[in-house]
């Protein structure tokens, strides 16, 4: 059982993800009108989601920023109107700190960001909050991340910045047993890179913090495959299956599903033992 402050939740854990964006890199325009994305998340709640991950400004390669008010707009309704009907618990994707404090105050449980509380106030806005919180790992910004990113070491470099920013969250309030962490596959990283990562998963843990896994439909497993973004199935399962049996705890999908599916057997797996 994972436990994050108040929340517990069974692990290896599905998080559904909800893109209310006119321009997510997969699902964008699909469900940023409030009835569209209630369904979903209804949906997903019925295939088995443990959270529900809302978010209103695309992270993609090459996504333009938008104001603090358009990014309100769009999560704090469906957030409301998701809480309404169910209590699994919300995410809200954000790294501004007010968009933060009012999803939090809509209902939402955890915050999930890209930026790892670097955003001026976020971190302590997060203290204030004392709600889960994601922090992931990015090299560069959404505009510039996949320009050539390089190093020297991609598992020693993300796992440093991880444990830095999970030791500065520490030391400013927030408490450890709130804290999740995410290797930000795609987010400054090469195919290359993404798949060392993805193979050397154990490397990164930091504190005994729980892990979280993006890797759904993203563009490695196309590379990998010759897949078109709406093809990954497969390879998105097969990435979280890896993840699993590496120990993580959340696995953040589109195809929640079949990803509660395959998460079953590999938590079976991981509950037998053996040599997995």
């Amino acid at each position: 059982m994972l436990r994050l402050g108040s929340l517990e939740i069974a692990a290896p854990a599905v998080m559904g993800i909800l893109n209310v964006t006119p321009d997510s890199f997969s699902d964008g325009g699909r469900f940023d009108k409030p009835d569209d994305a209630l369904r979903q998340a209804t949906t997903m709640v019925e295939d088995g989601a443990a959270i529900i991950d809302i978010g209103g400004e695309s992270t993609r390669p090459g996504a333009k920023s938008i104001s603090q008010q358009e990014e309100l707009d769009r999560v704090v309704p469906v957030i409301e109107s998701i809480r309404a009907v169910t209590d699994v618990p919300i995410s809200v994707d954000t790294s501004k700190p007010l968009v933060m404090r009012e999803a939090v105050a809509a209902g939402a449980d955890m915050i999930n960001d890209v930026l790892a509380l670097q955003a001026e106030g976020a971190l302590t806005t997060a203290v204030s909050l004392h709600v889960p919180v994601c922090l992931m790992h990015m090299r560069g910004t959404p505009r510039t991340m996949q320009e050539d990113p390089r190093y020297r070491d991609v598992i020693a470099e993300v796992r440093s910045f991880l444990a830095e920013r999970v030791d500065a969250c520490v030391a400013a309030g927030l408490a450890e047993n709130l804290i999740v962490i995410d290797p930000g596959f795609g987010f400054g990283k090469s195919h290359a890179h993404n798949v060392e990562l993805l193979a050397n998963l154990r490397q990164l843990r930091v504190r005994d913090r729980p892990l979280l896994i993006g890797i759904s439909r993203k563009s490695t497993l196309g590379a990998l495959t010759d897949r078109q973004t709406d093809e990954r199935l497969a390879a998105s399962i097969a990435a979280a299956v890896i993840a699993a049996m590496q120990g993580a705890e959340i696995i953040r999908a589109h195809d929640v599903k079949a990803t509660v599916d395959a998460l079953k057997v590999a938590r079976a797996a991981r509950e037998t033992g053996g040599n997995l």
